[in-house]
């Protein structure tokens, strides 16, 4: 059941980069394009989750994944806000 929820969040988290992607082609605004990445990088975590057992969870790398994606968020509305 826990690999079929990490699966269910990995494909929630690809399509909203998706939508942001989509964005960021209409408008060029570099904060779309930051957040469909952050959106990619946590649907890549959740796959990597769903494919590992739960034992191996705490592990820095997928920690690293996490604040990668949160990173990109952050810098990119700061980015948004600096202009």
């Amino acid at each position: 059941m826990v690999t079929f929820l990490y699966g269910a969040s990995a494909m929630g988290c690809a399509v909203i980069g998706l939508f942001f992607w989509r964005f960021w082609r209409q408008s060029t605004d570099r904060l779309f394009l930051m957040f469909a990445l952050a959106f990619w990088i946590l649907a890549f975590d959740r796959t990597v989750l769903g494919a590992m057992s739960v034992a191996e969870e705490w592990r820095a790398y997928i920690f690293l994944l996490r604040l990668g994606a949160f990173c990109l968020i952050i810098y990119g509305i700061i980015d948004k806000n600096r202009k």
